[in-house]
């Protein structure tokens, strides 16, 4: 079964971030290469364990995955914006 997400990269301090949406899952590396791999593992070890336990369909469900003729659909993105909050005076 393959299952699609979309993946958002950041930097934090020396380390890159890669968070897989909309599964919610995110790994680190000193490198975009290196946190896109982290990444990847910790999807698969993700979507394993859940299925393991019986709740793969829950989570995928919950995640906003539709299941179309034995295949599980991944939210459409409408967009990925960058917005900003003023706090305070």
């Amino acid at each position: 079964m393959q299952i699609d997400f979309t993946v958002h990269i950041w930097k934090e301090g020396d380390q890159f971030v890669a968070h897989a949406m909309p599964l919610d899952v995110a790994s680190s590396g000193p490198t975009p290469e290196a946190s896109r791999a982290a990444l990847d593992e910790a999807v698969l070890l993700f979507l394993q364990t859940a299925e393991e336990h019986g709740t793969l369909e829950e989570v995928l469900e919950e995640a906003g995955y539709m299941h179309e003729n034995e295949v599980w659909r991944s939210p459409t993105w409408v967009a990925v914006e960058r917005r900003t909050a003023t706090v305070g005076v």
